[in-house]
C-alpha cells in the first residue's frame, strides 16, 4: 500500500516540536504543534487546513507569528484545536499587534478555535481580522466519545487530554479508508489515468451509491465533455484497505491515567510520534518536569502495538546522545525504532 500520509518532524528529534503532515491527493495539510516553523516554505504554510496545538509552552507555540504574517490578506478560515483556555491565549497573542487598518484589507482572515476539554462540551470561538480579532462565540461541540474534533478533507483529527501539570493534547490523524487504483485493471479496461481518479477515490471513501455518475477524463480541461460511468461499474479497478493512522504524543507525566489515555489513542497506529525527553536514569527529573523517559515511551508504544515508533522531543542535555535515547526506547518497545 502506498502511504497517503507523509509526516515530517520539522526540527528533528531534539528541536521545537512541530509535525507537518501532507496527504496524498488532498490539497490541505495539517500542522501539529507550532514551534519553530522556519523549515516550511510559505507555499507549505499556506496549504494548512488545520492547526493542532498541544499546549501553549513556548517551544510548542512560538512559530505562530510567522504563520500569521503569511495568512493576513489571504482570505482564509483556519480551524485551530487546543486545550482549555486556548482561544483566550490566541486572542491575547493577536492583540500584541495593532489592527486599526484591518478594514482596508479586502480579504478577511478567521481562526476558528475548538478547545478540547475533559468536560462534555467543547467550547468554540471565532477570531476575525475584520473584527479586530475580538472573540466571537460559536456553538459548542458535544464532546465526541472517540475524540473526533474535526475533519480535514477526508481525514479525521482526534484529540485526548493528557496531564503535563497543565492540560496537554495528544492527537491522532486518520484516513477512514485507503483507496488504491489497480493500474493493470485500469489499462485492461482502456480507462485513462488522470485527475478523474481522485474523484473516484473520494466517492468510494465517502461511501457514495453505485449510481453516482463519475466523469472519466485524462485532463481536468476535458471534464465538461467527458464520458460518464456509474460508480458501481468502476469499483473493480480499486482496492479498499483500512486507512493510515498517525499519532502524536508529547509533554505528559508518566502516570497510570496518562498511559491509559495515550495507549488508547495510539492503539494500532501506523506511526507513533512520542516524546522521549529524558533517559531512564533521569526518571526523577522527568517526573519533576512532567515528561516521559525513553523507557516509558517504549513501553507505551509496545502496549499500543504501534507499527513504527518515532521518538522525539529529546532534552538538550543529551546533545550528541541521540543513539543512546533511541536504544532505550527500542529496548523497552522490544523492537527497532525510526
Amino acid at each position: 500500500m502506498r502511504p497517503s500520509l507523509h509526516p515530517r518532524l520539522l526540527n528533528g528529534r531534539s528541536g521545537d516540536p512541530a509535525l507537518f503532515v501532507e496527504a496524498l491527493h488532498l490539497p490541505d495539510s495539517v500542522l501539529l504543534d507550532c514551534g519553530d516553523v522556519t523549515a516550511l516554505a510559505p507555499r507549505h504554510l499556506l496549504r494548512l487546513g488545520a492547526l493542532g496545538v498541544s499546549h501553549a509552552h513556548m517551544d510548542h507555540w512560538a512559530g505562530f507569528d510567522r504563520l500569521l504574517r503569511l495568512l493576513v490578506g489571504r482570505g482564509r478560515t483556519l480551524p485551530v484545536v487546543g486545550p482549555a483556555g486556548f482561544a483566550d491565549r490566541l486572542f491575547h497573542r493577536l492583540q500584541a499587534y495593532t489592527w486599526n487598518l484591518a478594514d482596508r484589507i479586502p480579504a478577511d482572515l478567521a481562526f476558528e478555535v475548538t478547545e478540547v476539554t475533559r468536560g462534555g462540551i467543547w467550547p468554540r470561538t471565532r477570531l476575525r481580522l475584520h473584527g479586530g480579532f475580538r472573540p466571537e462565540p460559536l456553538p459548542a461541540l458535544p464532546a465526541a466519545a472517540d475524540g473526533t474534533v474535526l475533519r480535514v478533507g477526508g481525514l479525521r483529527l482526534r484529540a485526548v487530554v493528557l496531564d503535563h501539570f497543565v492540560p496537554c493534547l495528544g492527537f491522532a490523524l486518520e484516513e477512514p479508508v485507503h483507496v488504491n487504483v489497480w493500474r493493470t485493471r485500469l489499462e485492461q479496461r482502456g480507462l485513462p489515468k488522470g485527475a478523474w481518479l481522485a474523484g473516484l477515490k473520494a466517492a468510494i471513501a465517502e461511501g457514495r451509491p453505485d449510481d453516482l455518475p463519475i466523469p472519466v477524463h485524462a485532463r481536468a480541461s476535458g471534464a465538461a465533455d467527458a464520458p460518464v460511468l456509474p460508480l458501481g461499474e468502476l469499483r473493480d479497478i480499486v482496492a479498499v484497505t483500512p486507512g493510515q493512522r498517525l499519532v502524536y504524543l508529547t509533554d505528559m507525566l508518566d502516570t497510570p491515567a496518562n498511559r491509559a489515555a495515550a495507549i488508547a489513542l495510539a492503539r494500532g497506529a501506523d506511526i507513533l510520534f512520542i516524546e522521549a525527553t529524558f533517559a531512564a536514569e533521569d526518571a526523577d527529573v522527568a517526573a519533576a518536569r512532567g515528561h516521559l523517559t525513553a523507557r516509558a515511551a517504549g513501553e507505551i508504544a509496545a502496549a499500543a502495538g504501534a507499527r513504527r515508533i518515532e521518538p522525539f522531543h529529546f532534552s538538550p542535555r543529551y546533545v550528541g546522545q541521540e543513539v543512546r535515547l533511541l536504544a532505550e526506547v527500542a529496548a523497552a518497545a522490544g523492537r527497532p525504532v525510526g
